[in-house]
């Protein structure tokens, strides 16, 4: 979310103004072309603490009395490994580790919306001042941003495509974008049902990406617009008393939901890689 001056609305704009500036990006341009420089940030820096902390656990590992730390990562990883077990059933050595790395990928990304909505305000006023701040964009919780979680989807889209491949071989899933669901013995009805085939299978793979990416991104975003509303509406000194009960009332619910994202998002590609995976 962006940089906002601690003093509540930017430019003396109001609450409008206010939120389209946690609602604006820092934008680089590359190759002519905008790129969100804060959401690719704060995933990649995420994404290695994430692996910081579990290669950590790993290395640490004992056989032994586990110690807190590990005894979590473990509750974990085993509870991640069955849901990848009670779904796909063929070689998981690729599928467990990614279903691992999406949840607590997910997980931390969609946990920084629990964090302070001005805090980085707060910094940058107090190293640079509020000019600095005004002019300063950082939306820190990549997944309300929908090129993050499309460019997930669409990773676990060319993976559902290879898994189908793999599984049915390149001729097999050809041609089974034109004989399926629509089954038909002669000739004339095979081409006949050829297009509607291809058209079905078609909007079958391509509604999996579209599905992920904007699930997540749309219970993302509004858990990041509630969060700016409250904080615009009880800005004063006066009203922040009740902004604070009512940010942590919804923080306490906001819990469920990063969690549950985290666990359907990881959830979903493991259904459609198993789906991908078993011949028709």
């Amino acid at each position: 979310m962006a940089l906002e001056p601690s003093g509540g609305e930017s430019g003396g704009g109001g609450l409008t103004a206010y939120i389209v500036h946690h609602l604006t990006h820092n934008v680089v341009y590359v190759a002519g072309q905008k790129f969100h420089f804060d959401s690719w940030m704060v995933a990649l820096l995420l994404g290695l603490l994430g692996s910081f902390l579990l290669w950590t656990q790993a290395r640490k590992a004992t056989a032994g009395v586990p110690g807190k730390a590990q005894a979590f990562v473990e509750i974990v990883v085993e509870f991640v490994d069955s849901q990848v077990k009670d779904t796909f059933h063929g070689d998981r050595r690729f599928i467990a580790p990614l279903a691992l790395t999406i949840f607590v990928w997910v997980f931390f990304m969609n946990a920084m919306d629990l964090l302070p909505l001005d805090l980085p305000a707060g910094v940058v006023t107090a190293v640079a001042g509020e000019e600095a701040a005004h002019h300063t964009y950082l939306r820190w919780v990549p997944t309300a941003d929908v090129n993050t979680t499309f460019a997930m989807s669409i990773t676990v889209f060319f993976l559902i495509i290879f898994y189908s491949i793999k599984a049915k071989g390149g001729w097999g899933f050809t041609k089974e974008l034109f004989t399926a669901p629509f089954h038909a013995h002669g000739t004339f009805a095979k081409i006949v049902l050829a297009g509607p085939n291809l058209f079905l299978n078609l909007v079958e793979y391509l509604s999996k990406p579209v599905s992920l990416g904007m699930r997540l991104f749309g219970n993302m975003y509004a858990g990041e617009l509630v969060f700016m509303l409250i904080a615009g509406l009880f800005m004063s000194w006066i009203t922040f008393p009740f902004g604070l009960v009512a940010n942590s009332v919804w923080a306490i619910f906001h819990i469920l939901i990063i969690l549950l994202q985290a666990f359907i998002f990881m959830v979903l590609t493991v259904v459609y890689l198993a789906m991908a995976h078993e011949h028709h």
